[in-house]
């Protein structure tokens, strides 16, 4: 159920502390050298490194597709940075990241809102769904994955609303964002600790997201960060792929930024959620195509990307996670994904969450099968030690986040449906006040299934009623 949202509020008067932080704050100005559009690419205006980038024949693909139901950027506009490119010139699997290919409209099936998180926004701008609130502070990233999950956002495409409307999901704004925070948590103190219509607890944490909240400004992140730890928050995330896209975003005046920010808020803490998918986007390699062994020990970093990671690492109110899908032709590779893991905790980044597909529209090219994203990710996990080995598979059902708990290898005999074996899955995070959570399914198995609806036919066991209704 859907919190009632307080009334719109005009604007927002920072506090004095608010303000001695935001005069503090400095802009730096960041060239990301940024195509934007395939058109570009089939004028040839680019630099001359990048016109070979597309093939003719990938480009006249592309073209033929353009104001047909299968338009390719209608889905998805195409975006890379400079640095970027370079990494993905010499790499498949960040090709398939960044490109535009035909396949990605070749099915249009698919839900606009698989996780029915519209149920859960009371103001523009923000998901309040599980214990933390989401909110979109950007429509837009420094580039753009292919397989993107919030290819509506990006897009600007309409999405239906609970009470029937139709409209582009909107940005946040800090005045109706903090209001509702205040709101919320004034309900919940005044009702003995939980929310009477929800059964919500305070609203402790916030996620920035978009898009990226890091293609804003510092002073514009700073403004958010400053808006909603005075509104009461007490864990802010900030989720961004930029340590990939544009690793240079953290210099020395956002560090500057991030210090004096702990400075006026010290008990805040600070996550910033990052986005690596491949271990191409941070790893050197030598001109056979090889990783390239570090004297000092592991594989040797790009060194903007070893920067940043190094700065963060300094500092001990800000934690770093990675979290990714598993996605066909990019990292379904356990190979790959034993170095990413292994190198991303050896430089301090802890390994969260790794996603199975979702059921959107136009995803369907990017899907790895559930079961076979979990092998991948099991045997990538052997010879890991048990901190490297943290992050868990995730499939959103609208009831919550779902751990891909595990799947058997054979059969189990007298387990009516288990004759091919058996998945288990458990819910790891479950909407509004979680009545649900840490319950478990038991699905027969389906090697083909990429959503839950593979599995609506072999259902053994349904304690977290995934499956209520089927």
């Amino acid at each position: 159920m859907a919190v009632i949202a307080p009334t719109k509020t005009a604007s927002y008067e920072p506090t004095s502390r608010e303000a001695a932080f935001l005069d503090s704050v400095q802009n730096a100005k960041y060239d990301r050298q940024i195509i934007a559009g395939i058109k570009k690419f089939m004028t040839g205006k680019v630099p001359e490194d990048m016109k070979n980038f597309y093939s003719p024949e990938e480009l006249e693909a592309i073209e033929a597709l353009r104001g047909t139901d299968r338009d390719i950027e209608a889905r998805m506009p195409v975006k890379i940075t400079r640095h970027y490119f370079e990494q993905a010139k010499n790499s498949k699997p960040l090709q398939v990241l960044v490109k535009a290919d035909p396949v990605e409209t070749s099915d249009l099936e698919g839900a606009p809102d698989p996780g029915k998180q519209m149920d859960y926004s009371p103001v523009e701008g923000l998901i309040h769904k599980y214990e933390l609130g989401l909110i979109y502070v950007i429509g837009t990233c420094s580039s753009h994955c292919r397989f993107c999950y919030r290819e509506e956002l990006i897009a600007k495409k309409e999405v239906e609303r609970p009470d029937g409307t139709v409209a582009p999901k909107g940005i946040a704004q800090i005045p109706e964002i903090t209001a509702y925070i205040r709101e919320h948590n004034r309900i919940v103190d005044e009702n003995g600790g939980i929310h009477p219509d929800t059964g919500r607890e305070k609203l402790r944490e916030i996620l920035m997201s978009g898009g990226d909240c890091m293609v804003l400004s510092n002073k514009n992140v700073a403004a958010w960060l400053a808006a909603i730890a005075e509104a009461g928050i007490e864990n802010i995330r900030m989720g961004t792929k930029e340590m990939a896209f544009y690793p240079d975003r953290f210099d020395e005046a956002f560090f500057d930024m991030l210090d004096k920010f702990n400075a006026a808020y010290p008990k805040v803490s600070l996550r910033l959620m990052v986005h690596f998918n491949h271990p191409d986007e941070f790893l050197k390699k030598d001109t056979d195509g090889n990783y390239m062994e570090d004297p000092a020990g592991g594989l040797q970093w790009l060194d903007n990307t070893l920067k940043a990671a190094t700065e963060f690492g300094k500092r001990p109110y800000i934690t770093v996670d990675n979290q990714a899908p598993i996605i066909k032709g990019i990292n379904n590779d356990p190979d790959a994904l034993r170095i990413m893991q292994r190198e991303l905790r050896r430089h301090k980044v802890e390994n969260h969450y790794f996603f199975c597909g979702r059921d959107i529209i136009g995803h369907k090219s990017f899907n790895v099968p559930i079961e076979e994203a979990w092998r991948v990710l099991n045997e990538s996990q052997k010879g890991l030690s048990g901190v490297e080995t943290h992050a868990r598979l995730s499939i959103t059902h609208y009831k919550g986040k779902t751990e891909v708990a595990a799947v058997s290898n054979k059969p189990a005999p007298g387990i009516p449906g288990g004759e091919n074996g058996f998945v288990i899955m458990k819910l790891l995070r479950n909407a509004a006040d979680a009545p649900d959570r840490g319950k478990i399914v038991i699905l027969g198995r389906n090697p083909e299934a990429i959503w839950f609806s593979g599995y609506n036919d072999r259902v053994i066991y349904d304690e977290a009623g995934l499956f209520e209704g089927v």
